[in-house]
């Protein structure tokens, strides 16, 4: 048995260029207690120390000057034996592990890597690497009894290599190999004294009990016999052996038992194995056979079933939807007729592959007879999208099929069935989709049809909004809004975003997230963003005809218009026709816009740029957000998306994302808007941390033009800045849920001249600091919701630089004392206090603020420090 101290006084060398990584993994293995480690930067010093103190574990670096990793395992392989060398591969090219693997090494860790997987690995190899030296050790005892057993397997060694199949001879007693054959090697690919070096469990022969039991079993056998029982026929097994390269060998095997070659030797269990290749995939043929349709390949009804059914049962744990579709070709029979058999036979082949490329990797399509097919669909939203797969298929079939001479067209019907809406079993599932399917038929063909009548009342509701926005443009149904961007700097306004209405007729105002997915899906968005352009540069036009002077309008640009329109030829004739400086114009996009064709993107931005035409990147933060990209593409502003801004001044994830996206913009020379500002207190902080532009309710929500135009003539802008004064104040915001508490601290410290700010919840909190500068926090521990401690962890995320004290009469202390180790927390104090001490003490931390900020400010100070804690 391989003990703890027999893995710590392992032999361990550390081979790599980089002093920094042997020293980390020096102080990783003798933190561990590993005692013999020795390290070299010197790769050619390897083999030859390999020779003389033979390690038992090589940890080794790849790229390496002089000579790499690859080269150093090379020169290892004549001095061991084994098939693998005691190598473990630590390296930053974790595309190198294959190739590190088949050149030898036992395992493989990529850089950086986690110090307890890599402990963890070292051990594993370790324990490998004394247990089989430890078997090696034993065999050499063994040796003089394998020599005196040698004359008699010498016997048998001629009719073993002469057959195909694989023997292994094993003692019956320790397990260990005696002899293999050479059908053994060429079966799984070892030379014989290395396949005789490996263990039966290594080669999947069995596990050391069940091979113990074969012999048991055997010898049962063998003594029934003995005693004129009735004898059973072998047992035959199948396994799977494992070759040299890992691949397995399906086999048959049966086992016997020879006694020993003298009186008190083991016996020796002999097994035979087959190699069954051939056999297995002759079945494997025929259960794809039984499963899949031979003409065109997809699963047959059998297969089909049996996956709906499966796809039931997990939508009934996910709450999904699954939807069926029967699709008939529409008068193929005539086609197979006049063409025949064999034509009709290659056109259901096109039709299955093209059938294929309509759905996702894990829809199911199969073959359920004849010209009838089935798709199965997993959704996770409504019936739609079972229509647009049931308009590929029909697109998919307008195209001419290639059949020799003739290229004929078809067209197909299509029959709809939903679970859990129409049935909870296949059978009924399908058979309703069937019968939507014929439904199809009836009404003409070439269509679909839902089985039923509230699904095909939806449908019929999304064509006559498609039909109605179609009407739209024509009818002059659509307007613009503008929402008022704001510059956060001097508080005026800086222009406005323009936002797509519609103006329904019977319906009144219908809001974007209606109607512009519909906009999208359909194609309509191209013509509808060109229509935007033209109408936002018309109304630039009107108001500085009209006194508003020169106001500047974003417009947002869809990823389909920007790749199926031509967008720079629309601005360019917008601008012209309302003879609207470019400057007063900005294109805002996604990211997704940005990258659907990125090279086209780059030179069409690149052209309105030079024109003087901005652009800013709409929603960023949740897109494909990269420094490499933002550099290659003429951008002039980030969009910071609403989703950040919604909790900027309390969650502590959401500023920093804000707060990391406005520094990257500065540094890049790139201005930065937050969208979706609702209160003052985002206001303020966005203000605070240098955000140039603000648009959102807390300012005015989107107005019609002439509203617009009417509060850019009256000079509106934003309240000035909270707080702001040349020096700063010393501001106090004590937080507590008791109203008495708040009221008697506020009397206490008024006469020491701060700012006092009270907060009757963590809530009310963040909003006060959001809106002013503060440098101290007195908080009480114990309130509803968050706790002082809690509360004052997010305050250190995201002000660091105030001074955080805790004052509360709870005398669980874990939770506070674990803050302060956390640097949350500053000083606690506990209830009832010393208002002296107090006073004193709120001093200091006033006086400990301005010290670490270097402004100079002086503080009248007590005489010592009367800290509670």
């Amino acid at each position: 048995m391989i003990s703890q101290d027999d893995i710590l006084r392992a032999k361990i060398l550390i081979v790599d260029d980089q002093p920094v990584n042997i020293q980390l993994l020096e102080f990783l293995l003798s933190s561990s207690g590993y005692q013999a480690v020795s390290a070299t930067g010197d790769p050619t010093q390897v083999a030859p120390w390999h020779a003389e103190h033979r390690y038992d574990l090589i940890i080794l670096d790849l790229h390496m000057p002089h000579m790499s990793g690859f080269e150093v395992m090379e020169a290892l392989k004549p001095l061991e034996t084994e098939a693998y060398l005691p190598v473990l591969v630590v390296t930053a090219e974790p595309d190198k592990k294959l190739a590190a693997l088949e050149a030898g090494a036992r395992d493989f860790v990529s850089k950086p890597f986690d110090p307890v997987e890599v402990l963890t690995r070292i051990r594993n190899m370790l324990e490998v690497r004394l247990l089989h030296r430890e078997a090696r050790d034993y065999n050499a005892r063994l040796e003089q009894t394998v020599r005196e057993r040698t004359a008699e397997l010498q016997r048998f060694r001629s009719a073993m290599d002469a057959t195909a199949d694989a023997i292994f001879l094993l003692d019956a007693h320790s397990l260990d190999l005696l002899d293999v054959n050479d059908g053994a090697c060429r079966m799984l690919g070892y030379e014989r004294d290395a396949l005789l070096a490996q263990t039966p469990q290594r080669l999947a022969l069995g596990t050391p009990e069940a091979l113990r039991e074969q012999a048991a079993r055997l010898a049962g056998q063998a003594g029934a016999v003995a005693g004129a029982a009735a004898s059973r026929a072998p047992e035959l097994a199948e396994i799977e052996l494992a070759r040299y390269d890992q691949a397995k060998v399906p086999a048959e095997i049966y086992w016997q038992l020879q006694p020993g070659a003298a009186p008190g030797q083991a016996p020796v269990l002999l097994g035979v194995a087959r190699d069954i290749s051939e056999r297995r995939q002759a079945q494997e043929r025929l259960r794809h056979m039984a499963r899949y349709d031979s003409l065109t390949g997809l699963p047959n009804r059998s297969l089909f079933f049996q996956t709906l059914a499966e796809s039931i049962e997990l939508a009934q744990d996910k709450e999904w939807r699954i939807v069926v579709l029967f699709i008939a070709l529409d008068r193929f029979k005539n086609i197979n007729d006049s063409l025949g058999a064999a034509l009709g036979d290659e056109l259901l082949r096109q039709f299955s592959n093209r059938l294929v490329q309509c759905v996702r990797i894990r829809d199911t399509v199969g073959r359920l007879g004849g010209d009838e097919f089935g798709l199965i669909l997993t959704m996770t939203r409504d019936q739609q999208d079972a229509v647009y797969v049931a308009n590929e298929v029909r697109e998919a079939l307008r195209a001419p099929f290639e059949l020799g001479e003739h290229h004929p067209t078809l067209t197909a019907s299509i029959g709809i069935a939903m679970y859990p809406d129409d049935a909870t079993d296949p059978e009924t599932l399908v058979n309703y989709a069937d019968t939507a399917m014929n439904r199809a038929k009836e009404a003409g063909r070439d269509g679909y049809r839902f089985f039923t009548a509230g699904m095909n009342v939806q449908v019929l509701a999304r064509l006559d909004l498609e039909m109605a926005l179609r009407r739209a443009l024509d009818n002059d149904e659509l307007v613009l809004y503008f929402q008022p961007k704001v510059n956060l700097h001097t508080g005026a306004i800086s222009g406005a975003e323009a936002l797509l209405r519609w103006q329904r007729p019977g319906y009144g105002l219908v809001f974007p997230a209606e109607f512009v997915p519909v906009l999208e899906d359909t194609g309509l968005i191209v013509r509808v963003g060109a229509w935007i352009i033209d109408t936002a540069c018309r109304q630039i036009a009107a108001w500085a005809r009209a006194g508003a002077g020169a106001v500047h309008v974003a417009v947002n640009v869809s990823s389909r218009q920007f790749v199926e329109g031509d967008l720079e030829q629309e601005v360019r004739t917008a601008l012209e026709r309302y003879k609207v400086p470019p400057e007063l114009l900005e294109l805002e996009l996604t990211e997704t816009a940005l990258m659907s064709n990125a090279e086209r993107t780059i030179v069409v931005l690149s052209n309105l740029r030079e024109l003087g035409v901005q652009v800013a990147i709409d929603d960023f933060g949740t897109g494909y957000s990269s420094l490499a990209y933002l550099q290659r593409f003429p951008i002039d502003k980030l969009k910071i998306d609403i989703a950040f801004v919604r909790d900027i001044t309390t969650n502590p994830n959401d500023a920093a994302i804000a707060l990391a996206i406005i520094s990257m913009a500065h540094s890049l020379k790139l201005r930065v808007i937050a969208e979706g500002v609702e209160s003052r207190s985002q206001l303020e902080y966005l203000r605070r941390n240098r955000c140039d532009e603000m648009q959102g309710f807390f300012f005015s929500r989107p107005l019609p033009a002439d509203e617009m135009g009417a509060l850019v003539e009256a000079g509106k802008g934003l309240p000035p800045e909270a707080g702001g004064q040349d020096t700063p104040a010393q501001t106090l915001l004590i937080v507590d849920d008791d109203v008495n508490v708040l009221s008697s601290l506020h009397r206490l410290f008024r006469r020491d001249g701060y700012q006092i700010l009270t907060a009757v919840s963590p809530a009310e909190g963040f909003e006060l600091l959001a809106l002013h500068p503060v440098q101290v926090i007195l908080c009480d521990q114990r309130m509803p919701i968050m706790s002082g401690t809690e509360f004052l962890s997010k305050v250190k995320e995201m002000y660091p630089d105030t001074i955080r004290i805790i004052l509360s009469g709870y005398t669980g202390l874990e939770a506070v004392l674990d803050s302060i180790n956390r640097g949350a927390i500053y000083r606690f104090y506990t209830k009832p206090w010393d208002d002296i001490q107090l006073r004193d003490n709120i001093r200091l931390a006033f006086h400990h603020y301005w010290l670490m900020h270097g402004t100079g400010r002086r503080v009248g100070l007590p005489d010592e420090d009367h800290t509670a804690l």
